[in-house]
């Protein structure tokens, strides 16, 4: 096993000195971006929303891996939007930039030499750019319809020459854009889920309809009359801990758990029906409930399973030991 080497005290402190100047330089640049922001926000706002086709991201390098996230960020909140390298453009793929496409074109010098091909052709053909640069004058700022100018701040990197702060900024900036356009679009939280149904986010904005699927089973119940016996049988068969207790017409009454059998079980259970030991106006849920309503009606109560009802009559039971096994409660 490699042996790990001990920093000195003196190196530690000089180590954590330094990490606490880049956060300050990163700091000093956000605040700066924040004060550059002017009325070419809105317009690149308004060339997005005008334009019907997808927003391709590209960049070189830092840019382009920063880029990325801002076309991922961008399809996730409402803005059809994908990432192409430049260079694979100048091969072919410019073929993807169909004329109502927006570009969206990012390089901090504004020279990036695998920017020329796509601009040149997005000129051409009348796609407008917008640009993310530190540098409007610049190739890429002079072919651009727009141009999103970031401030001129120092790098962390001590030789000013890894993409530090400059990548920061880039990034903020594609964040303000996507949460512009988000909510100019309106795009609420059950879109939003619409675009995640992977992961606990996803999970949660699902309907319960949803949750349930083509095949969910009905939940065990008993009639009013049903016999004590009838009822610990359906309990048991059921295994969800719960059973739905129905009226003549096969709507909800009631409901029997566990506990209300323990319970039972301290009186003379001879003659006791469902109805004797039920508890009256059980807490539903609506198909078209979010799963995250489900979870908070269970937690809020302090209830393992509820039912889901349609049209008064009970057509599924969730219970909590099902959605934690499947990560809906952590």
């Amino acid at each position: 096993m490699t042996e790990i080497a001990h920093s000195s005290p003196d190196d530690i402190a000089a180590m954590t000195d330094r990490a606490r100047d880049v956060m300050r330089l990163n700091i000093e640049a956000l605040e700066a971006l924040e004060r550059s922001i002017d009325v070419s926000m809105a317009r690149a706002v308004d060339v997005i929303m005008s334009r019907p086709g997808y927003v391709i991201v590209t960049g070189m390098g830092k840019s382009g891996h920063i880029g990325g996230k801002i076309a991922a960020t961008l399809a996730s909140t409402g803005t059809s939007a994908f990432f192409v390298h430049p260079a694979e453009m100048s091969h072919g793929d410019l073929g993807m930039l169909r004329p109502d496409v927006t570009v969206l074109a990012i390089s901090n010098s504004g020279e990036s030499r695998e920017l020329r091909d796509p601009l040149i052709f997005c000129h051409r053909n009348g796609i407008p750019v917008i640009a993310i640069t530190q540098r409007p004058a610049s190739f890429l700022g002079r072919n651009a319809a727009v141009c999103l100018t970031m401030p001129k701040v120092a790098e962390a990197c001590p030789n000013g020459l890894a993409p530090t702060t400059s990548t920061l900024m880039t990034l903020a900036l594609g964040d303000a854009l996507a949460m512009v356009l988000m909510d100019r679009r309106a795009f609420s939280a059950m879109d939003f889920g619409l675009h995640h149904p992977g992961g606990a986010l996803g999970m949660s904005l699902q309907s319960v309809r949803e949750w349930m699927g083509d095949n969910a089973a009905a939940p065990a119940s008993v009639p009013l009359n049903a016999n004590f016996s009838e009822v610990v049988s359906a309990i048991t068969e059921g295994r969800k801990g719960a059973v739905a207790v129905l009226d003549l017409d096969g709507t909800l009454a009631g409901i029997v758990t566990d506990g209300d059998l323990r319970r039972a079980f301290q009186r003379d259970t001879t003659n006791l029906t469902a109805a004797d030991i039920m508890g009256p106006n059980p807490i539903t849920v609506d198909p078209d409930a979010r799963m995250s309503d489900v979870v908070d009606l269970l937690t809020a109560n302090k209830i393992a399973n509820l039912f889901v009802v349609e049209e008064g009559r009970p057509t599924a039971i969730v219970h909590i030991a099902e959605l934690m096994q499947a990560g809906y409660v952590a």
